[in-house]
This record gives structure tokens, sequence and C-alpha cells, in this order.
């Protein structure tokens, strides 16, 4: 099998992924000796050539459904409910898919904070979720009608200038259908008679939603529009030094480290110039600190980390080394991973550590970042400056890794290699095998190997492995996907 390299053009006009046109005439003609259902070769590699996702935020004061109207749209129990302080909030972004379109949903939960007021809250949280968002689902309480809280939200959405599909949730009948024409008052066009818990009406609200959400989210990756500067989310829990580090890099106070009180503010990106480069460093400063504000810290933490993850191309996740990783860490590099971003690992206040802690701090990277042991590191101190240059190239090289392509037939050269090599275990007297794959996406890379049998987790694990010591992929998470043939279309020569 030849290689055929694509052209980025023939990518976006023939919708094979990032397959050329050549190259996906002969994979779909191997799929078909090894008799696979050609629909199903093609739906895989249209799901696993996509590009980012749109964003849709799901915003609305507390108690209205928000997180059972997320619980439905991504068809499982998995965002939190039972809104109240102690609630660990581990992700606020998920996966969804409706008539066949997929989207990421940003849940805004229902963190009340008393000691700022219903209002503040809400519009902390609205703003931190539209920040990320190409459309905007706004939940009201049918029932409850608009209230001065309602108002205040929609004048955020007014200001922010995206999409907006109206939810009057908790219409359990039609007599709750008056309730909800009352809603026409809020001037954000037709209410959607929705219950989140019953499911009633969300399918015409889903539709209304694929319409508000644009096919493909409006940044191009990679400055592909007019030399546009590639952007960086500079991430990490409060207080490990994410300001001074901006300011230090931008040489000058770009940056208020000690913000006081105070509710909403329009973000701000950084260009920075870093090595002769110009770099977008997305609004990341992190949570502003305000007096008494400490439970739900951590979700606010979790959505002003989402809204510039899903805003950036590659993640610096700043640590804390003179303290031991966190659990919170270890979330904020998961959430990275889960939004395929490339990652960078800065370890901050690294003048700052004796032997002893940093023969600690080694083990803890071994056990606690074992899973991203592909991150570039550097070691660095905002405080003096110190080894700041090492920054950009761990930055190029992410990037980098981040966009690399394997043509079709190399990669099956290589697999066909590694099984005759490292053949599957047994299971149940069978022996599956991997027979054949394409890497359909980059940003990040993304494969579909099709195989005679379930793949088991551990050997997937393997095979990742051996594609990054073979191909480098350095700085970037990598997604695989498995195709098992069925019996039925079983016509291999």
């Amino acid at each position: 099998m030849n290689d055929h390299i694509h052209s980025e053009g023939s990518a976006e006009e023939h919708d094979h992924g990032e397959l050329g046109d050549a190259e996906y005439a002969e994979f779909m003609e191997l799929a078909a000796e090894e008799g696979f259902d050609l629909e199903d070769v093609e739906g895989a590699i249209e799901a696993a050539g996509h590009g980012p996702l749109p964003v849709l935020a799901v915003v609305g004061r507390p108690n209205v459904g928000k997180s059972t109207l997320v619980n439905r749209i991504i068809g499982r129990r998995e965002a939190v409910v039972e809104d109240k302080p102690g609630v660990t909030r581990d992700r606020v972004t998920y996966e969804a898919e409706w008539a066949g379109r997929r989207f990421k949903v940003v849940d805004t939960g229902g963190w009340e904070q008393d000691v700022l007021g219903i209002d503040a809250s809400v519009a902390a949280q609205a703003e931190y979720a539209i920040e990320a968002a190409d459309a905007v689902v706004f939940v009201v309480d049918a029932k409850v009608g608009a209230t001065d809280t309602d108002e205040a939200v929609v004048r955020l959405l007014r200001k922010a200038g995206k999409p907006v599909v109206l939810c009057a949730n908790k219409v359990d009948g039609p007599s709750g259908e008056a309730d909800a024409a009352y809603l026409w008052s809020l001037g954000l066009g037709e209410p959607h008679p929705v219950s989140a818990l019953h499911g009633r009406g969300t399918g015409d609200m889903l539709d209304a939603v694929l319409e508000a959400l644009p096919e493909a989210p409006e940044q191009t990756f990679g400055g592909t529009g007019i030399g546009g500067p590639r952007r960086i989310a500079l991430i990490g829990r409060p207080n490990v030094g994410k300001s001074s580090l901006l300011n230090k890099v931008a040489g000058e106070e770009r940056v208020v480290v000690n913000e006081i009180a105070g509710t909403t503010r329009d973000p701000v990106d950084e260009l920075i110039e870093l090595g002769g480069v110009t770099w977008k460093f997305v609004d990341t400063a992190g949570i502003r600190k305000r007096v008494h504000l400490q439970q739900g810290a951590d979700y606010y933490a979790s959505l002003r980390t989402a809204a510039a993850v899903e805003k950036a191309e590659v993640a610096v996740i700043l640590i804390d080394a003179s303290e031991s990783i966190s659990v919170q860490d270890q979330r904020i590099v998961t959430m990275a991973v889960e939004a395929g971003r490339a990652m960078v690992i800065a370890y901050n206040k690294w003048d700052t550590l004796d032997e002893e802690r940093r023969y600690y701090l080694e083990r803890e990277i071994e056990t606690e970042f074992g899973q991203v042991a592909w991150a570039p590191r550097v070691n660095v101190s905002a405080r003096t400056g110190r080894h700041m240059e090492k920054l950009v190239p761990a930055i190029e090289t992410a990037l980098a890794g981040w966009e690399t392509r394997v043509p079709t037939g190399r990669l099956n050269a290589f697999l066909g290699e590694l099984v005759a090599a490292h053949p599957h275990p047994i299971r149940g007297g069978k022996q599956p095998r991997i027979l054949f794959g394409t890497q359909a996406g980059t940003k990040p890379p993304r494969f579909v190997l099709f195989a005679s049998g379930f793949i088991e987790a551990g050997y997937r694990r393997f095979i990742e492995r051996r594609l990054r010591e073979e191909f480098g992929f350095e700085g970037t998470p990598i997604h695989i996907s498995v195709r098992v043939r069925e019996k039925r279309g079983n016509k291999k020569k």
C-alpha cells in the first residue's frame, strides 16, 4: 500500500477526515477485502476525522434544572444534580450527540453563594461558560416565571452576542405551556417548553440547539486564517503563579496578581512576543480572590479552566513544585487531555526547592503524572524568570506532535510488524487481531483501528505506547477507537 500525502484542502472538500482521495479509495478497498461494512468504515473515519467540536453552555439561576437537563442531553446521569456546598464537581464539560451531530456541553450547575448574592454568583458562572461557548441554552423555571436574576443573565447573553436557545423547564404537561409562553417577554425568541426530568420536549429543543450551533467552531486551529497567533491557555489551580508567569513572559504588569472583589469582567486575551514569535495567551488568570468566597472555589476554577482550554490549542499547566501534587492538579491535567489539547507541564517555584523536595517531587511526578509522561516538562521560576527561554521550544514541540499525521501506508506497515511481533493475548480460545487502520484526524491525532475481535484496554495502551515510540507525538494526547468486524461481513480472502 503506497503512502499518499493529502493536502489540507482535500480533507475538508471530500470529508474523508484527513485522508486524501487516493488514500481514502485505497483504504476502502482494503476494508472491503477484509469483509467490513463500508458504511460503518466510512462512519468511523468521519467520526474520528472531526475537528474541534462546537460547545454548548447551559446557564441559568440555581434550582431551575440545569444539571438534570445536562444529564438528559448527554443521555446518562453524570452531572451532579444536588447542588450544595461540599459536592465535588470533577467535571464541567461532557460530550453529547443528537441527530448524528456531536458537540460538547458545559454544565454550570448551581453553586449559590449567599455571601455574594445569587445575582453575582449566577453572573460569574454564566460569564465563564459563555466565554467557551458557540451557543447557549438559557434555562428558566416556567412555573416561577422570569425573575430579576433571569433578567440579569439575559443582559449578559445579549452583551456576549452568542446564539441563545430559551428552555422553559418544568413544563410537565399541556397545562404548563401557558406558563412557558409568558417567557416571550424575555426577548430571546421562542421559549421551548421542556421537562428535563421526564424528557418531554427535549427533542424539539435539541433540534433548535443544532440550528444554533455552528457545524464546527469559528476558531480555526493553527492560525490558518491570516497568520493568526497560536493560542495558549496558561492553567493551574489558584495561587500557583499563573498571573506572575504571564507578567514575567510579557515583561510588564499585564495581569493584576491580587485582584479585589468584582463579579464579572470582559475577558482579555494577551498578545505576547516570545522567542521572536507572537502568541495569544487566552485569559486564564484564574479565580479572582473574593473575600469570603470559599465554598465552590474548585467549581469556579473548573469552569474558568474549561473556558480557557476550549479557546486554546495548547495548555501550559502550571504546578507549584514547592507543594505536593494535588488532586486538583490531576483534575486540571485530565481536563486538558480530555479536551484533546497539546500540553506542556511547567513546574513553578523551582528555585525554592532543596534536594529533599526535588527527590520527592520526582517520585510524585512518576506516580501521579505517569499517564502524561509524553508531555514536555519545564522547570521554571515566575519570580526570577529562570528557564523561561525553555517554554517556547516546549510549546512548539507539543504543537508539532499535536499536528503530526502518519500516512495510512506507513501506519499499516507499522501495525503489521507490531501485531506479528506482539500478538493480542488469546481470550476464550480466540486471538483477536488488528487488521489495518488509519489516522483520520489531527489536533489531536485520532486513529481508527479495524480488528477481527474485541481489543482489550491494556493492548490499546500498548499500541499507543508503541505509536509514540515510533512516530513521536510528544506533547499530545492520542485518541484510538477500534471497530470490530461483524461476523456476517466476514468475506476475507
